[in-house]
């Protein structure tokens, strides 16, 4: 069976009042992780921004942004950890949806309703 490689974003959120050493240690574990297991990795580092309302009293966070492409069942262990880790106030990882794949799919939504509508014509 063929392995299907889809195009990840994750973005988390590490507690705000850590010192810099330990946040930096913090994305570096995440980071390795995600290469270990993934390809065409992107990090953007947002730093510390300030949440819109308190996280278990946190009111700061520094944010990270990676993207990335893998196989469907790494972005659930991705989750996992995030989520057994303290330090980790929030994640979210969406699929990419490719620009090219995008199109594609409207192209063909939009061919198969000139379609229906011809045979409605009929």
């Amino acid at each position: 069976m063929e392995k299907k490689i889809c195009s990840y974003e994750t973005l988390f959120a590490v507690n705000g009042n850590l010192p810099e050493e330990e946040f930096k240690a913090i994305e570096e574990k995440f980071v390795n992780l995600i290469n270990e297991n993934a390809e065409d990795v992107s990090v953007n580092e947002w730093g510390k921004r300030r949440f819109a309302y308190p996280i278990n009293y946190v009111t700061e966070g520094y944010y990270v942004l990676v993207t990335f492409k893998s196989e469907s069942s790494f972005p659930l262990e991705l989750e996992r950890v995030f989520g057994i880790t303290e330090s980790v106030l929030r994640f979210i990882t969406t699929t990419k949806i490719e620009k090219a794949a995008k199109a594609e799919a409207v192209a063909e939504a939009t061919e198969e309703a000139v379609e229906a509508a011809e045979t409605t014509e009929a």
